[in-house]
């Protein structure tokens, strides 16, 4: 039994600053640090009920997470596999389950001071058959399609009830509340204890993974005109107007795999 882990930095508890998420800025050491302990927290009971664990530094470069401060027996993926999965590159249909850390709130939404779905500063917002992404609600229906469920997400309040609206058995733990241009903030001890008794309830309990759509359309909106130009042509993507593009695919994977090479990321 494997459970596949994907991290994220900017929905880790204290963190409230774009400086504190970007390598050599002021607070990052501080964040990469929490990062790691958030994760090692959600590894432990996961080793803990007998899972083997796959963790997916999922934030930047992918060079966050300190191995060391990891639980022996944890495998960890660092740096980006050019593949299209991006944050869940690694999943595959062997796994029983995914757990999401330090998760944020999705772009056009006022949930957190760092809300942004993929990339900040390409998009101002993606949608999915009609509905704002998040990069939760993108790599979850990954692994739908897969046929894996999603167990757990930490987080912002944000996220946390945007999780537990798409995926309503997911066990949910918000370690920090977004207002304005602040966060309100957990203990980062009550934060990492809160995460592993959240997943070991999680792994307790049945999950589903949600039935695919029919179809699967996409809008991007980005910042810049000349990268919405370049989007749509891309096979089968369309400019709607000076910075949307949009495309409709047949399952996750393929708009994946769309967004990949319309947006470089």
């Amino acid at each position: 039994m494997k459970i596949f882990i994907s991290a994220d930095i900017e929905g880790i508890t204290t963190v409230t600053g774009w400086c504190e998420t970007r390598y050599g800025g002021q607070g990052y050491e501080d964040a990469r640090r929490q990062m790691s302990l958030e994760t090692a927290a959600a590894c432990r009971a996961a080793l803990a009920a007998g899972y083997e664990v796959v963790v997916k530094d999922g934030h930047e470069n992918a060079l966050n997470i300190d191995a060391a401060l990891l639980p022996k027996g944890t495998q960890l993926i660092r740096g980006w596999m050019t593949h299209p999965f991006a944050m869940m590159a690694g999943l595959d249909e062997s796994y029983a389950g995914v757990i999401y850390i330090g998760y944020h709130a999705k772009a056009g939404t006022n949930a957190s001071p760092l809300t942004h779905t993929i990339e900040d500063d390409l998009f101002h917002w993606v949608k999915v058959n009609g509905e704002l992404a998040s990069e939760f609600s993108l790599n979850a229906m990954l692994a739908d399609a897969l046929g894996v469920p999603s167990m757990f997400l930490s987080g912002d309040k944000g996220i946390c009830e945007d999780a537990q609206r798409l995926y309503p058995s997911i066990e949910t733990v918000a370690v920090k509340e977004g207002i304005g241009n602040a966060t309100w903030n957990i203990h980062p001890e009550e934060a990492i204890a809160r995460i592993e008794n959240g997943v070991r309830n999680a792994l307790s309990a049945k999950h589903q993974p949600n039935p695919l759509a029919e179809a699967y359309h996409m809008e991007i909106n980005f910042k810049a005109h000349q990268k919405a130009r370049h989007a749509a042509w891309y096979p089968g993507a369309k400019l709607l107007d000076s910075h949307t593009v949009e495309i409709t695919a047949k399952t996750p994977e393929e708009l994946a795999i769309a967004r990949m090479f319309m947006t470089g990321v």
